[in-house]
């Protein structure tokens, strides 16, 4: 007989955190849960280390299981840190039972005024690239621009801008970006040692990507970009669903291999009815230093153009294969910002600009349809 939620919820409620001296299921500590089958998985989020305690509650947990719901359950139970919930607890703890009452969540990126996920189906085709220099791009329009490095695996902002100091948290608790070249940035990548290798697994990774969208104190920005790591997986799905996007960008090379993944990278944002702004195409040529006036199309030629015009999307352009953009993202000064006037920055602007535009497009047809007419007949 197959597993539900409800049944996992209830035999959780009979386990008490000591501490607090109420459930889990009401002190909202059991997150991610995921059933299939008899396999249960979920996330137990302490809000302090304490290894005791994580692996006394865990054997908890697992006895209530198997003794109300299953004793054949396989139980997969990951322990997530986190520190915001502290002071709530503590909060719910000194309240007099009859007087408590839910907290009151600000909406996820409230000040936000526009959400772009640049996304790719495959690794290496240079979406952090084209992400970074966006942002800045953006930055230099004249907007308030937010930077968010998503990939928790293998994040780039650090390197792509330079960043080596960790940064502030306010009195609450509450992350404060760093800003260079006017773009404010948050990363896995500033929390942890450069050699340390994130071992996660998926609901907590999903659940860090939650924190950064609700722990951080962004502020009031127009335009807050998101790099997502590659594929169509457990971050992009929690995205999707926690944070409402406006639209996203799609980074792709003109190799087949690449365009293959390109296009289930649309079919995703299409099902999760998040506009698709265009399409990118990097690396799409290269000319060398000494034969500007030469285009070789090592990786095929326009196959990501053919791609928007096949999928019905935008084409926002190209951007060429050169050492120089390379160059700039390794030394963490992104090539729009190192070298405006470049080929390869004004590729890059320009993409920015159609972003920009089709925004305000999208801005002025929704404040449109939002306008009601009254006629009044004599």
């Amino acid at each position: 007989m197959s597993i539900h939620k409800e049944q996992i919820k209830s035999a959780l409620a009979h386990v008490l955190h000591p501490q607090y001296q109420k459930d889990l299921i009401t002190l909202d500590l059991i997150q991610d849960l995921i059933i299939q089958d008899k396999y249960v998985s979920f996330t137990l989020e302490m809000p302090k280390k304490d290894d005791s305690l994580a692996h006394q509650l865990k054997e908890e947990c697992t006895r209530a299981i198997h003794k109300f719901v299953d004793s054949e359950a396989v139980l997969d139970i990951t322990v997530g840190i986190n520190i915001s919930r502290q002071r709530e607890l503590e909060g719910k703890d000194d309240e007099p039972e009859q007087a408590q009452k839910a907290p009151q969540q600000e909406p996820i990126l409230s000040g936000v005024k526009h959400v772009i996920a640049v996304a790719s189906g495959k690794g290496g085709v240079g979406k952090s690239t084209v992400a970074a220099n966006l942002a800045v791009s953006l930055a230099q329009s004249g907007a308030r621009v937010g930077l968010l490095d998503t990939d928790i695996y293998g994040p780039s902002v650090p390197t792509m801008f330079d960043v080596k100091e960790r940064p502030n948290i306010t009195t609450d608790k509450k992350l404060v970006p760093i800003e260079k070249h006017g773009v404010h940035l948050v990363s896995m990548g500033f929390l942890v040692d450069t050699d340390q290798a994130m071992i996660w697994r998926g609901p907590m990774v999903t659940s860090a990507v939650k924190q950064f969208m609700q722990e951080v104190q962004w502020g009031e920005l127009d335009y807050l970009v998101l790099d997502l790591p590659p594929g169509t997986g457990d971050i992009q799905l929690t995205i999707v669903q926690t944070v409402p996007l406006t639209g996203a960008v799609i980074v792709s090379t003109p190799q087949t291999v690449a365009l293959d993944d390109a296009r289930k990278g649309v079919a995703m944002f299409s099902k999760v009815n998040v506009p698709v702004l265009g399409i990118v195409e990097n690396m799409a040529y290269f000319v060398p230093e000494d034969m500007p006036e030469k285009k070789y199309y090592i990786f095929g030629k326009h196959g990501a153009r053919r791609l928007a015009q096949k999928l019905e999307v935008p084409f926002l352009g190209e951007v060429p294969l050169r050492e120089q953009i390379r160059e700039t993202s390794d030394s963490g000064t992104p090539v729009v910002a190192s070298d405006p006037s470049s080929q390869a920055a004004i590729g890059l602007k320009e993409i920015a600009n159609r972003v920009q535009q089709t925004l305000a497009i999208q801005d002025r047809d929704r404040s449109s349809s939002d306008k009601i007419e009254i006629t009044i007949r004599p």
